[in-house]
């Protein structure tokens, strides 16, 4: 079976899928047979990615939303009537001293991180449950270690692996694997976009990272989506529960 036979005909759900590792990953899918709803909260953004091809459905929507989940679910199922992947890739986070912490931030972020991702697996469940489908969570390799300054950051998405490992285990009984990557640092302009950072200073950081990984730069999206393709596709039917750290040893230094 080729990889457009695994993804032809089928659905998936992409949050936060008109840039970045998003993006890519719908790209990816499309390029292999695959219908794709996209989320996001920038209306030019959506409708330029779903004017590329007439196999991308957007909608604009805060993930923070707590009718997010169902209004992206009915919005998969109005148009193709099957869900078989659901990637939840859409991230919040922002550099927050101890200092300034802000119970509205951190709600935000949480919000995101931990309550999307909840919302939209309920709102998918029978969907997922008919097709035998996946999920693939989008974490952090931030989480390996301490992250000062991005400690809600680090501690959302390290409950986002938690979740995965209770979600595959509960949810094995109806077929539905669910695993996560954990990116490290990848090229996708989430410094200057949802962490806010000036564009000197996450030049600044760019440098500092690329030369913390021992494999010597930075990531692309290319070293993340096809993994997040394999764990999804429908010829994986034994990996569930899994942590997948993508990172070039990054969070193995010292």
């Amino acid at each position: 079976m080729t990889e457009n036979d695994t993804w032809q005909g089928k659905v998936a759900i992409v949050t936060g899928g008109s840039s970045g590792i998003g993006l890519a990953t719908t790209t990816a899918l499309v390029a292999s047979g695959a219908n794709v709803l996209i989320t996001g909260r920038n209306a030019d953004k959506l409708a330029e990615v779903a004017a590329s091809n007439d196999q991308i459905e957007a909608l604009q929507i805060d993930s923070a939303d707590v009718t997010s989940g169902q209004q992206i679910v009915e919005a998969a199922m109005s148009r193709w009537g099957r869900i078989d992947l659901i990637v939840n890739n859409s991230g919040a986070g922002q550099l927050l001293p101890v200092g300034e912490y802000d119970a509205e931030i951190i709600a935000k972020i949480s919000a995101v991180n931990v309550v999307a991702p909840s919302q939209l697996v309920k709102a998918a469940y029978t969907a997922l449950k008919e097709s035998k489908g996946a999920i693939v969570n989008i974490g952090t390799a931030v989480s390996r270690n301490a992250a000062p300054m991005l400690a809600h950051y680090g501690a959302t998405k390290a409950a986002l692996e938690h979740l995965t490992k209770s979600w595959a285990v509960e949810l094995a009984k109806d077929g539905i694997r669910v695993n996560t990557i954990a990116p490290g640092p990848v090229k996708t302009g989430a410094l200057t976009g949802f962490m806010g950072l000036p564009e000197e200073m996450a030049q600044q950081v760019e440098t500092q990272e690329a030369a913390q990984v021992p494999l010597g730069r930075r990531g692309v999206t290319s070293d993340i989506v096809p993994w997040i393709l394999r764990l999804g596709s429908s010829e994986n039917e034994w990996l569930t529960g899994q942590v997948l750290t993508v990172d070039g040893g990054w969070s193995l230094r010292s």
